[in-house]
């Protein structure tokens, strides 16, 4: 029944087999509440289609593509061959115009996680959508309903156009630039020495304060839908309701909360963790956390989804009957970053502008990363960014807090560390590791079987969203055996952070921060996983090609 529910549901053929799911990729249109855009879709719809599996389900999924340009869909933190990973150019060739891949692999997991395309900026342009793998076994909480909320940043400007603003303007989207008003304001609380000091050390590193996201312009979506539109999630008062949020931001990072809600922390990344409340949780771009609300009243509640840089925020409704809105609260102030944000204090700053100017913004960070929280600032070391600001005395989701539900089977130390820094230019607009760009690097080499320690160090001004293709990074906030499984990590600006990869999958795969123009401008590796004899090739019968002898058309 559920098959053909789930069939039903995605517009297909009830005599597909079992086990077969078929998406068909072309050019569409959203519709928000001033109108539509033309998009990317899948199935005909931008979010695509909800995929919800089993685990333990043998999987295939036939894409075909339909554009006039190449396409790939890769399905984010899910654990198969990489030759099914969907990453022109590592797994495979991408699939050509006019011609259908069929993706073949068995889901040994379960959790929240998502699917969006991998080729050029197409998961900007509205390819991007839930997947859900139900567990086998009885999961270690309650709930009476579910929803999935898919974050989004929507932009009516074309990504190659983002991307050449950026390059020949770093603070092209930068509208919160600081003003004259602002300087006297700060003359007046700090005097005219600290002020003219503070502005003097900003400029020299080519930065300003308010450089906390470089892009800008966005309308940010639930599930699709605008803030007008107001997606609902209906409930009956007392019940227990699992939120499946999901990050599919190309490039936005959101605070999330309820207002008068605490939530339930229960899942990330699709992994079960020891319940932790708070009232507000930051996702990094292509994060996903599961919580349980409780809402006892008879009323609506707001869940407010906002932009990182506070230029926006995505809205929906909580509520018992449709039709109903609560009130949202206004936007906060936008938060502007201090020189301990960026790993350094005031007198660091000075000691050589020269050389500063030299860095542009990518050599910030060569100093004891762990010892640079600021003063009484428990958010920062979590390693989720740009510290939120308190929700009226509440309590914000750090990495700290996260302990794996189970503890990890083969648990040891690792054999070896890599450390990668973070590196890159704003002022021309590209990003690399350890100031190499893809395009110029020689890929990882990884041994099957050994346990690696990866140290990120972030020596730029941004955030950074750590994605491990094909293994699990277990992220070390010092709880040993329950340090928690995660496929991406926030590296925040002038920190470090550490996550061991235990080596269990061979072939080829990406390792990329998830900022998608980061990404396309040099963000990017090549992780080969070689057996002891040099090979990478994977312990499973070789896939089918690309192209396919027989299309769907559905």
């Amino acid at each position: 029944m559920r098959r053909l529910l789930f069939c039903a549901l995605l517009g297909l053929s009830l005599g597909a087999q079992a086990g077969r799911y078929e998406l068909v990729i072309d050019e569409g249109e959203v519709r928000f509440s001033d109108g539509s855009r033309p998009a990317l879709t899948i199935n005909g719809q931008s979010p695509a289609p909800e995929l919800r599996f089993q685990e333990g389900e043998d999987v295939e999924i036939a894409v075909t593509n339909k554009l006039e340009r190449m396409t790939a869909l890769h399905w984010h933190g899910i654990i198969l061959p990489y030759t099914q990973d969907g990453v022109p150019g590592i797994s495979f060739p991408g699939i050509a115009p006019g011609e259908t891949f069929t993706y073949r692999f068995t889901l040994n997991q379960s959790g929240t996680y998502w699917y969006h395309a991998h080729a050029d900026f197409q998961e900007q342009e509205g390819l991007y959508g839930p997947l859900i793998i139900e567990p086998k076994g009885r999961e270690p909480y309650r709930y009476d309903r579910e929803y999935t909320v898919l974050l989004f940043d929507w932009q009516d400007e074309k990504p190659e156009r983002t991307l050449a603003n950026l390059k020949k303007q770093a603070d092209y989207y930068n509208d919160q630039q600081q003003t004259l008003g602002d300087f006297f304001r700060d003359v007046a609380r700090d005097g005219l020495g600290a002020t003219v000091k503070d502005r003097w050390d900003w400029g020299n590193m080519r930065m300003a304060k308010t450089d906390i996201a470089d892009v800008g312009g966005f309308r940010f979506l639930v599930n699709g839908r605008d803030a007008e539109q107001n997606w609902t999630a209906l409930f009956k008062p007392g019940e227990r309701v699992r939120l499946r949020i999901i990050n599919g931001s190309g490039m936005s990072y959101f605070d999330l909360r309820i207002p008068g809600l605490p939530l339930t922390v229960v899942q990330a990344d699709g992994n079960d963790v020891q319940p932790v409340v708070v009232d507000q949780l930051r996702l990094a771009v292509a994060e996903t956390y599961d919580v349980i609300v409780q809402p006892k009243e008879d009323k609506a509640y707001a869940l407010v989804a906002e932009s990182m840089d506070r230029r926006g925020q995505a809205l929906a409704t909580l509520a018992p009957r449709a039709g109903m809105r609560a009130e949202v609260p206004p936007l906060r102030a936008p938060r502007l970053l201090s020189m301990s944000d960026m790993g350094m204090s005031h007198d660091m700053a000075g000691m050589d502008h020269g050389a500063m100017v030299g860095m542009d913004h990518s050599q910030m960070a060569g100093m004891d990363h762990s010892a640079m929280a600021p003063a009484g600032n428990p958010d920062y070391a979590a390693g989720s960014g740009v510290a939120p600001e308190p929700v009226d005395g509440g309590r914000v989701l750090v990495y700290g807090d996260l302990k794996a539900m189970r503890p990890a089977a083969g648990y040891r130390a690792p054999d070896r560390t890599i450390e990668l820094k973070l590196t890159g230019n704003m002022e021309r607009y590209f990003w690399s590791f350890d100031g190499v760009k893809y395009s110029e690097a020689e890929p990882i080499r990884l041994k099957y079987g050994e346990r690696v320690r990866f140290r990120f160090v972030n020596q730029t001004m941004m955030n950074h969203p750590m994605h491990l293709h094909g293994m699990w990074m277990q992220l070390d906030k010092g709880n040993g055996r329950f340090n928690p499984l995660k496929h991406v990590v926030n590296v925040a600006p002038g920190q470090s952070l550490e996550v061991d990869v235990p080596v269990d999958a061979m072939g080829e795969w990406a390792f990329h921060c998830h900022l998608i123009y980061h990404m396309a401008s040099g963000m990017f590796r090549k992780i080969v996983v070689e057996a002891a004899d040099g090979s990478t090739q994977p312990f499973y019968e070789p896939q089918p090609a690309a192209k396919e002898s027989e299309h769907a058309h559905h």
